[in-house]
């Protein structure tokens, strides 16, 4: 028996998180949580829900972050072309502006660091659909594609559609003189949603290995990502989780969504299996609770 529910729909275009064929993605009943409880079922798929919300909100600060190069700042700070979909390209023309500013400091071309300040002002809708307000703001120690810079952002009043983001986004550069790599950290994140006034606590840490396209830098669509690391969160249910990549996710650029690989979650004590598929590209996923695979929409 499968259980469908629906997450975020919103996931970022570079979500570290493909049509997804179920009979090729079930696990033995060993990698599944011992629990029978129909309430304690209904929870692990909550804070499973809930994990990867917030995840990707995240995931879409380093989007943004990454995208800044010289159409929106006058110099590339980022990777060099526009893995997020608040900025389209061709776009900021005098006649179809950005609903929101940009303040970098110093402007000055290659003179770190620098800070750069997102305003949105009291609402403003991207050109991506979501619904934004409030600042983000980002201190780049070097540009992105730099080995060893870092860029650490926080948040003033920032909200994305009805969620309340705050914590730290520290982002670092820690490819290899042949391999592109970053790691992703989370510090004291929290996403609160302001319609149900739940919230989320959220500490992360991911490494992100480019495993095929490093010899095209230019050319994103060849890219393909190994992403493993681990987190850890709570929610306003009184309920907590850790979250550890058991099989390495793999991420492509051509695709939305992560397209293999495993996370264990372990909620209060007890484990449950996410599966992210065979390496087709699609929106599902299967959580194993209880030797029943529960398809979830990300």
């Amino acid at each position: 028996m499968k259980k469908t529910m629906n997450l975020a729909t919103w996931l970022a275009a570079f979500a570290l998180f493909g049509t997804f064929v179920l009979s090729g993605c079930k696990k033995d009943n060993s990698s599944a949580i011992t629990e029978s409880n129909p309430a304690e079922e209904a929870n692990t798929l909550t804070a499973t829900t809930e994990e990867a919300e917030t995840d990707a909100q995240f995931d879409d600060v380093f989007n943004i972050t990454a995208s800044m190069n010289t159409s929106q700042v006058g110099e590339d700070l980022g990777l060099g072309s526009n893995v997020s979909g608040l900025f389209e390209l061709g776009a900021n023309t005098p006649s179809n502006p950005p609903c929101f500013t940009i303040e970098v400091v110093p402007n000055i071309p290659g003179v770190f660091p620098k800070t750069v300040t997102i305003d949105f002002g009291t609402g403003c809708l991207g050109r991506d659909g979501k619904f934004r307000k409030g600042k983000i703001v980002s201190i780049y120690t070097n540009r992105m594609l730099v080995p060893g810079a870092k860029v650490s952002t926080t948040f003033v009043g920032y909200y994305v559609d009805s969620f309340h983001i705050e914590g730290t986004h520290i982002t670092e550069n820690t490819s290899t003189s042949n391999m592109q790599g970053w790691k992703n950290t989370v510090i004291d994140g929290q996403v609160t949603n302001t319609i149900t006034n739940r919230w989320v606590k959220w500490n992360t840490t991911k490494n992100v290995l480019q495993i095929e396209g490093n010899g095209t830098p230019r050319l994103p669509l060849d890219d393909v990502y190994k992403i493993t690391g681990f987190g850890r969160g709570s929610n306003s249910a009184g309920h907590s989780w850790a979250a550890l990549v058991m099989e390495p996710l793999i991420k492509k650029f051509t695709c939305r969504w992560i397209v293999k690989g495993t996370v264990k979650l372990i909620r209060d004590g007890r484990e449950a299996l996410l599966d992210y598929g065979n390496g087709n590209c699609d929106n599902l996923a299967i959580i194993y609770i209880n030797g029943v695979g529960h398809v979830i929409r990300l």
